[in-house]
């Protein structure tokens, strides 16, 4: 058993623990780590759309875990609708006395201040996914590769298209994060001379702007090949638009995140989505076991430095046909 336990630490930490396992049932089965009480504090934002509301299921099925296997730990977890509503969250937290804090910033700026004041209290601070204004204030940050993302899809997008082609780009919020998203995209084609990328706007990850945006795409251009959603709420309404408007020369979508909505299409053989790349929500159950980790002083096995890494960022990897099984988690909502 303690064998087994410390391959399941090993896979954690290298990517996602709790999304390669799918149902967790090994993880359940996990030894106690330490009997040592610690009270552990996690906010993250209210589920607004499908990603959100992935983070917050990842966040309470490793809560749930933990619970099972280590009794000495105490979870106290609060979404927040906006972010003066998560300030508070964190000064509550604070005043319960929490011994670490796992977040997922609603917005980076105003959220920096009462965590870098938990930081400067002792509580272990781990950040998810949206990074803060200052740095040096957290024991901790993981989060997905947003370059990566960018890149993976433009590079497969290129090859589907054997290097000629016609695309429109749907983007994110307009944001730091999505900027290195879509940079990174058009730095791909860029070494493509015959893919023309003929119009990117911002559809805020929303499912309606993403149908509104492609119905527009639709009227404006008589000549698409492709489609670079991001975003698989954004590609929902893509595909929505798409069906509704009877056309049928467009052979490329590709959303982003690893939904299982998209990743079941892909397994079912779906003739317009093929490919997905993960930016998945459960990098908020692998936060949660850093939170553990890291205030309980374990170092991860196979590292040989004592501290949990400051930095983890998570591989944007190509969901196909060929793997789609692997990363497709049906009790999930999203």
């Amino acid at each position: 058993m303690k064998k087994a336990l410390i391959v399941l630490l090993v896979l954690m930490c290298a990517s996602t623990l709790v999304f390669a396992q799918g149902d967790g049932e090994a993880a359940a089965e996990a030894e106690t780590v330490s009997g040592e009480a610690v009270k552990i504090g996690v906010t993250v934002p209210t589920a607004d759309h499908g990603w959100t509301g992935g983070v917050v299921w990842w966040a309470e099925k490793a809560i749930k875990e933990w619970e099972a296997r280590d009794p000495s730990i105490e979870f106290i977890m609060k979404t927040a609708a906006d972010p003066a509503s998560q300030v508070a969250v964190v000064e509550d937290l604070m005043v319960q006395e929490i011994d670490a804090l796992v977040i997922l910033p609603h917005d980076s700026a105003p959220l920096t201040p009462v965590v870098e004041e938990a930081h400067k209290a002792g509580i272990y601070t781990v950040v998810i996914d949206r990074g803060l204004t200052k740095s040096g204030i957290s024991d901790a940050y993981i989060a997905g590769d947003n370059p990566g993302l960018g890149r993976v899809s433009a590079q497969w997008m290129a090859e589907e298209l054997n290097g000629r082609g016609k695309i429109v780009a749907l983007e994110g919020i307009p944001c730091v994060i999505n900027t290195e998203r879509v940079e990174a995209f058009e730095a791909v084609m860029d070494e493509y001379p015959g893919i023309e990328i003929l119009d990117s706007q911002p559809a805020y990850w929303s499912t309606q702007k993403g149908l509104e945006i492609m119905e527009n795409y639709l009227q404006k251009y008589d000549d698409i090949d492709a489609v670079f959603a991001q975003d698989d709420d954004v590609l929902k309404g893509v595909l929505q638009a798409y069906k509704e408007s009877g056309r049928n020369d467009i052979d490329i979508f590709l959303g982003g995140a690893g939904s299982k909505d998209i990743i079941k299409m892909i397994i079912d053989g779906d003739e317009l989505v093929k490919a997905d790349v993960t930016y998945h929500p459960s990098m908020a159950a692998t936060g949660v076991s850093l939170a553990v980790y890291g205030t309980k002083g374990i170092s991860l096995p196979g590292y040989y430095q004592q501290a949990v890494p400051s930095k983890i960022i998570l591989a944007a990897e190509l969901i196909t046909e060929e793997n789609a099984e692997d990363y497709y988690t049906p009790a999930s909502v999203f």
